[in-house]
C-alpha cells in the first residue's frame, strides 16, 4: 500500500472496453456521491450492470471508502451472488456486502433495463423516511417526487425474502423511499441515477430546512403539482444526468483522476 492508497492490480486488461467505461462511470459515482455529501463511510452500495453480460453487476468491495472507490476494485457478481470477477486484495480479502447483494441483485433481476442503483443513508434521506408524511411536494425539485414509492422497514435487508415486497414497492418508478432507512433510486444510465438522487437529497434537505422554522408550509395547488410532476417525465425532456454527467467528470478529473484507474 503507498501512503492512504491500496495498491490495486489493474483490471482493464480483464474487461471488455464497455465493461471498462462501465467501471470508470461507476467509480466515478461513488466519488460524486461522496463529494456531495450522500455517503456513509463503507456503508451503502452503488451497483451499475454489466454491459453485454445479462445478470452480471458491478458492486463496490466491503470495506473501502467511497472517495477511494477505483474503476479496477469494484466487484462483479451475477444474481446468485457468485463472484465472476474480483481484484486482489491481499491480506485485506475485501468481498461483497450480504445487504448490498440482496438489494441490488433484486432490482436488476426485476428491471433488466436499469443500469444503475444507488442506495444511501445520509442524514437529511434518513430523517424524512421517518417522517409520517415522507417527501413532501414543496419545492419545484420535490414536485418530481409527487408520487414517490415507499417501502415499509423489515430489518436490515438480509434475507432474500424480502426482495419480492421490495420489488413490489419500487414498481416501475425511478425513486424509493425506505422507510426509517433512507432512499434508493434507479436510473438507465449511471448519470441518470446519480441526477436522480442528487434531486432526491436536495429536495429532502429543503423540506427539512422548511419545517424546522415552525410556520406554516405553502401547498400548491394540486393541478400544478401534476402538471409541473408531467414535465419531469420520461418522454416530455431528454434523459436524466446527459448533460451534466460529462462536466461531472471533468469535475473530477480536476480535483483527482485517481478513480479511473
Amino acid at each position: 500500500m503507498t501512503t492512504g492508497r491500496l495498491d490495486i492490480p489493474s483490471m482493464r486488461p480483464h474487461c471488455t472496453p464497455a465493461e471498462w467505461q462501465a467501471r470508470i462511470d461507476l467509480a466515478a459515482c461513488y466519488r460524486l456521491v461522496d463529494i456531495y455529501g450522500m455517503s456513509d463511510m463503507m456503508a451503502n452500495h452503488i451497483s451499475a450492470h454489466v454491459p453485454g453480460e445479462p445478470g452480471a453487476f458491478l458492486i463496490n468491495p466491503y470495506g473501502m471508502m467511497y472517495e477511494e472507490i477505483t474503476a479496477s476494485c469494484l466487484i462483479k457478481v451475477n444474481l446468485a451472488g457468485e463472484i465472476l470477477a474480483s481484484p486482489d486484495f491481499g491480506e485485506l480479502g475485501y468481498g461483497v456486502n450480504r445487504a448490498g447483494y440482496v438489494i441490488h441483485s433484486a432490482i436488476h433481476e426485476a428491471r433488466p433495463e436499469i443500469a444503475c442503483v444507488i442506495h444511501t443513508h445520509s442524514w437529511a434521506s434518513m430523517a424524512v423516511s421517518a417522517l409520517e408524511c415522507g417527501l413532501l411536494p414543496i419545492t419545484q425539485t420535490a414536485m418530481r417526487f409527487l408520487k414517490i414509492a415507499y417501502h415499509d422497514y423489515q430489518g436490515v435487508v438480509l434475507n432474500d425474502e424480502e426482495k419480492v415486497s421490495l420489488i413490489a414497492d419500487l414498481g416501475q418508478g425511478d425513486a424509493l423511499m425506505l422507510r426509517n432507512h433512507g432512499a434508493l433510486v434507479v436510473g438507465r444510465s449511471i448519470g441518470e441515477a446519480f441526477n436522480w438522487m442528487h434531486r432526491v437529497e436536495l429536495s429532502c434537505h429543503s423540506q427539512l430546512a422548511a419545517m424546522a422554522c415552525n410556520t406554516p408550509l405553502v401547498q400548491p395547488p394540486q393541478a400544478v403539482l401534476e402538471a409541473t410532476w408531467n414535465n419531469y417525465q420520461r418522454g416530455t425532456r431528454r434523459p436524466y444526468g446527459l448533460m451534466e454527467w460529462p462536466a461531472l467528470l471533468r469535475k473530477l478529473d480536476r480535483l483527482d483522476p485517481s478513480y479511473r484507474s
